[in-house]
């Protein structure tokens, strides 16, 4: 089977689901719980494996208390992998997640997400989730490495003291343009 070109309409679907996945890895890692919220249909459910499996309020209220034991999370979006049939699609997106633990931690993980996405009235939301886990990596924070990278550039916050509030005014908290 090859790709063949996709109409105008499966174009636009396709860059409106990757900006809602790649929201939601805003949402998490700014700890934009609210954000978060908007992002799934009100009977939309997520699982996450043994951990939870429920309804969308649920689900956000169980991201904020885990976020806790996070000093900060960045979640990278890579592969995205979308069937759009109408007013609904599913993706399988590909990720790696980084967690600095409150315990001095560094997780790494290599996790995909099994989406089932729906469009209504107008608007591509998550209507549920699911997530494997590929593999795990998990070691001491090491905070001379931090240091010696990227220019020593200033570091990433969890929550809106992040620096993006600051230096990209149009990234609203609660953007309509998501």
């Amino acid at each position: 089977m090859g790709i063949r070109d996709g109409d105008i309409a499966t174009l636009i679907a396709t860059d409106s689901l990757r900006r809602l996945v790649t929201t939601y890895s805003r949402a998490v890692d700014r700890r934009d719980f609210d954000l978060l919220r908007s992002l799934y249909h009100d009977d939309a459910d997520d699982a996450h494996g043994d951990m939870f499996d429920g309804g969308a309020d649920a689900y956000v209220a169980f991201v904020e208390k885990a976020l806790a034991a996070y000093e900060m999370t960045v979640h990278y979006v890579m592969n995205m992998n979308f069937v759009i049939d109408g007013d609904v699609a599913q993706g399988e997106i590909h990720k790696i997640n980084w967690h600095r633990t409150t315990t001095g931690q560094e997780i790494v993980t290599g996790s995909r997400s099994l989406d089932h996405y729906a469009r209504r009235m107008g608007e591509w939301r998550f209507s549920r989730r699911a997530i494997t886990l590929d593999w795990a990596r998990k070691g001491p924070f090491d905070p001379e490495a931090h240091a010696d990278f990227a220019a020593r550039s200033p570091s990433g916050r969890a929550g809106p003291d992040d620096l993006s509030y600051r230096l990209l005014d149009q990234f609203k908290r609660f953007s309509d343009n998501q």
